[in-house]
């Protein structure tokens, strides 16, 4: 699970680049009662997205040209440049070179070796999120990619990662991912990787990762969404010893999910 207690491989940071920043709050308000506080007039129009007065995410303009709308995980790091420097070493790639972001932190973003865009965070002033696993914030996090094990060498080595395999219904695996020091993987899990699978391939499908937020009603808030103008990728289902998900893109084309846990397993 997820905490504010942030160490390194872990969450620790999430925002979305949106083509439109005033829409994408409009969206993320209606549906999880977000509020907007600006970073300020030397932010670039970036801002951050709150819930009772906490932030639990962020939004800003796209930054790259061709770019896509989509959200970004930040993970914890004591050192943004040896980051940097393992995540070449490991075959990966430096999209953003590490940076000070004013006094708050120190960021660096990369590509995985299987295509996913993925970041880093360093704090300083700002350590992370002010909140998680509570309804309307960052539950999970997860990386569909085109090769699970390229996936699970190169964040292994990146952030010594530990996985622990769980067969899935025709022969897919999920694998859960946690960072080292905390127990059992599945106590301490922050994330998961999975294979996309052959038919998504042949459809274009590229590796990303995507949030998973927490919510108490998962088909009254993909109804929210969709009538909001998110687009359906899967819609509420139940998932055995899980609970009930969902997945869309929001108006803008990020993808998202929805996690209604099951409370049999918490």
């Amino acid at each position: 699970m997820l905490t504010t207690n942030y160490v390194p491989g872990t969450p620790n940071w999430l925002d979305l680049g949106a083509p439109d920043i005033d829409a994408a709050v409009s969206f993320y308000s209606a549906v999880f009662g977000w509020t907007f506080q600006s970073a300020g007039p030397d932010a670039g129009g970036y801002g951050f997205f709150q819930l009772g007065g906490k932030t639990v995410g962020a939004v800003g303009p796209l930054s790259e040209e061709g770019a896509d709308s989509a959200w970004t995980v930040y993970f914890q790091t004591p050192d943004a440049d040896a980051t940097a420097k393992a995540v070449e070493q490991a075959g990966g790639s430096v999209r953003v070179a590490p940076m000070d972001v004013f006094t708050a932190g120190r960021l660096a973003a990369f590509t995985d070796p299987t295509g996913a865009d993925f970041a880093v965070w360093q704090p300083r002033v700002q350590g992370g999120l002010d909140m998680v696993m509570a309804p309307n914030t960052l539950c999970w996090t997860e990386l569909y990619t085109t090769d699970a094990a390229a996936a699970k060498d190169f964040y292994g080595t990146v952030f010594s990662w530990q996985s622990q395999d769980m067969p899935m219904g025709g022969g897919a695996v999920y694998s859960v991912v946690s960072a080292p020091g905390g127990g059992k993987t599945d106590d301490t899990g922050h994330g998961g990787i999975m294979q996309l699978q052959q038919e998504h391939l042949q459809a274009g499908s590229t590796s990303e990762w995507h949030p998973y937020f927490a919510v108490t009603d998962c088909d009254a808030t993909f109804a929210a969404a969709t009538g909001h103008g998110a687009t359906a990728m899967i819609p509420p289902t139940d998932a055995p010893g899980v609970g009930r998900l969902a997945m869309l893109k929001d108006p803008a084309g990020a993808p998202f999910a929805l996690l209604k846990g099951d409370p049999t397993t918490t």
